[in-house]
């Protein structure tokens, strides 16, 4: 009979690629993910892996046990989803992930009310930019993630998701405090087109919804620097630097050099939880959404 965890395992390699990232989304040392292998292929008779340069890929007889594998990993997913409905209680393990400004708003007010009113769950989370999240959740390493769209920018969430809605998020314009707009009710982007601008990482999804953004206003941003936390992008205006747009959700307290101006054009994020459709009727799943909605309302 086919071990569970091995098979698991040999998921994790096929979606992977690498057995030191399938031990890191399994939580477990490569040596462990060596070993289970062995014992796979032990158990089927079949060569599963072979080396392939400094790693190892998958031989026909382990991608045709993969796919397997996947199908039989996600027909659980849904026994354990109806048991836990039958039961009716959130109890067990639940894995989220959040991008970094929703885990720093939502997270702590949303965290302790699973804690206070679902003692038997067990939630574990960690930070993650939208895309990556709902791709964990796809992959099944993740049972749900916080993620975003902008307005005019929708996010690419892959088939077999059920999402549902938690906040929207306003975006306000950030500047220095001696900036000549800095007294304004709000502004148009299209004011901002000589300006020095400071934002995400390079390839980071919220930076290339600001290109795509004010490239369609016709302004090809100066981008000067670039920070990841919303903090340091916050600090830099308040050193003069530049302006940037800081969404309000999880931002916290604001230098004192700085200005906040709302858009013209209103700009805002849709904020939503995601999860696979086979665990829509988990309990956990349902109470971890409404601890979000909730801690989204305050």
């Amino acid at each position: 009979m086919l071990n569970l965890e091995r098979l698991r395992t040999l998921d994790a390699l096929a979606r992977h690629g690498s057995v030191s990232q399938a031990a890191t989304c399994l939580h477990v040392t490569t040596s462990a993910v060596s070993q289970q292998m062995t014992k796979l292929e032990r158990e089927v008779g079949q060569q599963l892996l072979a080396k392939y340069g400094r790693g190892v890929r998958l031989t026909d007889a382990g991608r045709l046990l993969a796919d397997h594998a996947g199908r039989i990993l996600s027909q659980v997913e849904l026994a354990q989803s109806d048991l836990e409905a039958q039961r009716g209680q959130a109890v067990g393990e639940l894995r989220i992930a959040a991008f970094p400004t929703a885990a720093r708003g939502l997270f702590p007010h949303a965290l302790v009310a699973l804690r206070d009113e679902h003692p038997g769950l067990r939630v574990r989370s960690r930070e993650l930019e939208p895309e990556e999240g709902a791709a964990a959740v796809f992959r099944g390493d993740l049972d749900l993630a916080v993620v975003l769209d902008w307005y005019n920018k929708p996010l690419p969430v892959p088939e077999g998701l059920a999402k549902a809605p938690l906040l929207d998020d306003p975006a306000d314009i950030v500047l220095p405090k001696d900036h000549p707009l800095a007294d304004r009710a709000e502004i148009a982007l299209e004011e901002l087109a000589e300006e020095d601008w400071i934002t995400w990482p390079e390839g980071a999804y919220c930076a290339d919804w600001l290109l795509y953004t004010l490239r369609a206003q016709d302004i090809e941003p100066r981008i000067c620097h670039y920070a990841e936390e919303h903090h340091t992008q916050l600090a830099l205006v308040a050193a003069g630097l530049g302006v940037c747009i800081t969404p309000r959700l999880g931002r916290g307290r604001l230098p004192d050099d700085v200005s906040v101006v709302p858009v013209r054009q209103g700009v805002r994020r849709h904020v939503y939880a995601v999860w696979r459709a086979d665990a829509d009727r988990r309990p956990s799943i349902r109470a971890a959404v409404t601890a979000l909605q909730a801690a989204g309302e305050r």
